[in-house]
């Protein structure tokens, strides 16, 4: 990690919602899911989070780092309709070693949709990619 990395960072990122993001497309072959509201899928709200993190985790790895998330609470508030941009906006809370602290805030455009705290683990990418391959 490089000395840039430090409590007070922070990133956003924007996502445009549609229809893969959805509940009734998580499991369209499952009935019940598919007969759910059409509206933003709280598993891609977390994936929102995580994406908007290793952005702001990015430029301040070393090379042959990389982050790997390890905890996530969120609280999914507020329904999101397809056609609308997500703003997800992080702030690195904390640094523990090798855990890094950040708390997500969400936005549609309409309503906040959404709040988290999220860590992330900075790794050695060569020294985890080679765990997974040994199995």
């Amino acid at each position: 990690m490089k000395a840039s990395l430090a409590p007070g960072l922070t990133a956003a990122q924007r996502f445009a919602v549609d229809e893969r993001h959805l509940v009734p497309a998580l499991f369209p072959d499952d009935p019940l899911l598919a007969a759910m509201p059409a509206v933003l899928a709280t598993p891609w709200l977390v994936a929102m989070v995580e994406a908007a993190a290793i952005t702001a985790l990015a430029p301040h790895l070393e090379p042959g780092e990389a982050s790997v998330g390890a905890h996530m609470a969120l609280d999914h508030t507020a329904p999101t309709p397809p056609g609308r941009t997500v703003t997800v906006s992080v702030a690195c809370t904390a640094i523990d070693g090798r855990r890094v602290t950040f708390t997500a805030t969400a936005n549609d455009g309409a309503a906040d949709i959404g709040a988290a705290t999220h860590n992330r683990f900075v790794i050695d990418d060569a020294k985890f990619r080679a765990q997974l391959a040994a199995g």
